[in-house]
């Protein structure tokens, strides 16, 4: 039990760490996103001439901000799920089950890590067809932006699950060792209101 408890540790920092800077770009990447979409509906509807990259770049944002945020959603528990079966099975059986159910999604998380990284290998070959880097801001000529960056979110995505799957096995197996263990509690990430 005192190993799970050493192996938790470095899983809980390194997952509260990555999710605060997930948050972090997260936030950026939305707020970059909406004003991406309001200019393109400017210049669509208003100024009748279309731009021909903000609908790429909005996709580029949104693959990003899913792929920082989900982690955190898997974490405190954000995703879909059927909450009413500890109603009717004892507690060390709903134990045993949660932690049935977190290494199948283990399983089928470290293939999604092995196609994640065969599409980001596979995105180094092509590049955007319309974001480009403008790098004329400083002397050099523009290059188009590559998929490597678009797909490399997916593969982030998948990695930072895995981590948090890992931290979420461990917690099952010390419950399932002692129920009466005081686990720190994953700390709440959601965005704080300004009133």
């Amino acid at each position: 039990m005192t190993l799970f408890f050493l192996l938790l540790q470095p899983f809980q920092f390194f997952n509260d760490l990555a999710g605060r800077i997930g948050r972090f770009i997260s936030v950026i990447a939305l707020a970059m996103m909406v004003f991406v979409i309001l200019l393109q509906v400017f210049c669509r509807y208003i100024l009748n001439n279309a731009l021909p990259w903000p609908d790429e770049a909005a996709r580029f944002l949104m693959l990003w901000l899913t792929s920082l945020m989900a982690p955190i959603a898997l974490r405190q528990s954000g995703f879909v799920a059927i909450d009413t079966l500890h109603r009717y099975f004892s507690s060390h059986l709903f134990s045993a089950i949660t932690l049935l159910l977190s290494l199948i999604s283990l399983s089928v998380l470290l293939v999604a890590f092995q196609l994640g990284w065969k599409h980001v290998g596979s995105g180094s070959m092509f590049s955007s067809a319309s974001l480009r880097i403008p790098l004329y801001l400083v002397g050099l000529k523009t290059i188009k932006m590559s998929l490597f960056y678009m797909y490399l979110s997916l593969f982030t995505g998948v990695t930072l699950m895995i981590f948090v799957n890992i931290e979420m096995i461990l917690r099952q197996l010390l419950l399932i060792a002692d129920k009466n263990i005081c686990l720190r509690p994953i700390p709440n990430l959601e965005i704080e209101r300004i009133d």
